[in-house]
């Protein structure tokens, strides 16, 4: 294997036949890579997501939507500066991933965040047909996947997510906590 290529790197080869106007026959060889990532990866992805939040005011949180090892949509927090409270992370990872694919159907979709959903964003997923979320820190606030309540446990809701949780959790609570910290002390400080 190329040194540049991971040990998750796929190769597949295809050839082809083809006749040119003289009946000759040419064949060409292509090669395509296909690099499949982790879950681990796909949620140190929402991790970089959530620093830029983190460096625009928001609070640091980080979403990305994968289709069939794709990264088809990303969002970080942003409902300060959009003066918007629906702009989570998740929400502004599924509205990038359906102008993306065409389509509020997000069917066959996984969604990695950083911090477990809210309801708000827990409903938007089921609407959106997400197949798997994988979020990292627990919300013991507002978590709508276990933590305060489970939503997606509800089996009388016509669409049923499969969830995981605690992804990288204490790297991802961290970057929470620390945020947090900051902010209390710089209103001690005014």
């Amino acid at each position: 294997m190329p040194p540049f290529l991971s040990k998750n790197a796929l190769k597949a080869s295809f050839i082809t036949v083809s006749s040119n106007r003289c009946g000759c026959a040419t064949v060409a060889a292509l090669l395509t890579l296909k690099i499949v990532m982790t879950d681990a990866e796909y949620m140190r992805l929402a991790l970089e997501l959530a620093s830029q939040a983190q460096a625009a005011g928001e609070v640091p949180v980080g979403a990305v939507v994968v289709k069939d090892g794709e990264i088809v949509g990303r969002g970080f927090n942003a409902p300060i500066s959009r003066h918007d409270p629906s702009a989570h992370a998740e929400m502004m990872a599924l509205r990038d991933a359906a102008q993306r694919l065409g389509n509020y159907r997000l069917a066959g979709c996984e969604l990695f965040v950083t911090i477990e959903p809210c309801l708000m964003c827990a409903g938007a997923i089921m609407h959106a047909r997400i197949a798997r979320v994988v979020f990292g820190a627990n919300d013991p606030k507002t978590g709508a996947c276990g933590s305060v309540l489970n939503a997606f446990a509800e089996r009388r809701l016509n669409h049923h997510t499969e969830v995981g949780g605690g992804l990288l959790a204490e790297e991802c609570g961290l970057m929470l906590s620390n945020f947090f910290a900051m902010r209390r002390a710089e209103q001690k400080n005014v």
